[in-house]
């Protein structure tokens, strides 16, 4: 089919739950997606922050076909070899206890979420069960998730909404503290607000969320679904930061390309989760896994040292440009503060010129593939140049 023809079908045929730019895409190869009418784009998106190793990268293709060749699915009655590699990597790197595997960020924070409440009201009563997340936060978009997430515009048309959460301004401590309350089992927060604009915490702010979790006996949850797997050049984004949270969700970037998404569990609350509490059919897929497998071997110091100056690069290089007012994010997790456009008016252009990039909020956000080359960044800042211009 051509451009038109999908394009047709698509808006026949799928439920309009997505708003589409003018791309259909076709095939790609590292940074470089090809749509079916032969026009290649620079990618400055990575799937939002999937495709970590850009796409069809040679290693991770092998991986995961040599896996498809042996087993696709099994469901999670049965023990794969694929799933306990993934997970001891993980608590190896991190110190953290056991995983949970789901196939979605949304998912992996719906574990989180009802691991919170079990240890509330096993270890502290019945009505400890509240949340306290951040204003201007995204956590996924099931009925807890949404309501998790501090921002009102998701919180319309679908009540009743998922009770027992609270939300603080980022950064605020002083109005932290008022909102923890004998009834509070846990404080989840991303360390860098993605889609609420590329917002960072402060430093002290997140410091003393692991103290009034730690004091209180209450569960710090870091939402790294975005920030994880290497994107801003650490494994994680709390490492920044010096704590160590209970829970760690997880997923975009560790499957490279497939749906995987997961929580880790620290020793405090690894063990809350028991046969029947929760569970996923196709969570910790062999297949899935295998990919992620390959991505937490080669997300290596280097390679992580390697994202951590590319990321630096593309701030400066951002920074020159005159529209660009501030850029805010870590690694290649990067926001710019615009002025002159709006940031929708941004993509459209930047993308018919040949560059994918998003938005945040009124912020353009790039999340380039963490294996793209410097001459890649090059090109796709000077279309972004043209496009802001």
């Amino acid at each position: 089919m051509n451009s038109n023809e999908i394009k047709k079908l698509d808006s026949e045929k799928i439920v309009a739950t997505y708003g589409r730019y003018d791309l259909v895409a076709d095939s790609g190869k590292g940074a470089i997606c090809r749509s079916v009418d032969g026009k290649e784009y620079i990618d400055f998106t990575a799937g939002i922050g999937v495709n970590c190793l850009g796409f069809c990268d040679d290693g991770w293709v092998e991986a995961v076909t040599a896996q498809l060749k042996k087993l696709q699915h099994v469901s999670n009655l049965y023990y794969t070899e694929p799933q306990v590699k993934v997970a001891s990597m993980l608590t190896e790197r991190t110190g953290m206890k056991k995983v949970f595997f789901g196939n979605s960020g949304a998912e992996a924070n719906e574990a989180a979420i009802k691991t919170a409440r079990k240890y509330g009201s096993v270890n502290k009563g019945i009505e400890k069960n509240r949340i306290i997340t951040l204003n201007n936060s995204f956590h996924g978009r099931t009925m807890a998730t949404i309501t998790a997430t501090g921002q009102e515009g998701y919180h319309k048309f679908f009540t009743p909404f998922l009770d027992g959460f609270d939300y603080c301004d980022a950064n605020d401590i002083d109005q932290l503290k008022e909102l923890v309350s004998d009834d509070t089992c846990a404080i989840m927060m991303e360390m860098i607000q993605g889609e609420g604009g590329v917002l960072n915490l402060d430093a002290g702010f997140v410091k003393a969320v692991e103290s009034i979790c730690a004091e209180k006996d209450i569960l710090f949850i870091a939402d790294e679904v975005q920030t994880g797997i290497g994107r801003t050049g650490k494994l994680f984004a709390y490492e920044y930061f010096g704590v160590k949270p209970d829970i760690v969700t997880f997923a975009k970037g560790i499957g490279g390309g497939l749906p995987i998404g997961g929580a880790l569990f620290s020793e405090k609350c690894c063990d809350v989760l028991e046969p029947g509490n929760h569970g996923t059919t196709y969570g910790g897929n062999p297949v899935a896994c295998a990919g992620a497998v390959e991505v937490l071997t080669r997300i290596d110091d280097a390679f992580l040292e390697d994202v951590t100056k590319k990321g630096e690069y593309l701030r400066e290089k951002l920074l020159d440009i005159p529209q660009v007012k501030s850029v805010s994010g870590m690694g290649l997790m990067l926001g710019a503060e615009i002025e002159g456009k709006e940031a929708g008016q941004v993509v459209k252009d930047a993308l018919e010129m040949g560059l994918m990039i998003l938005t945040a909020k009124d912020r353009v956000r790039m999340l380039p593939p963490l294996t793209i080359t410097y001459d890649e960044l090059d090109a796709g800042l000077e279309i972004l140049k043209k496009a802001l211009a």
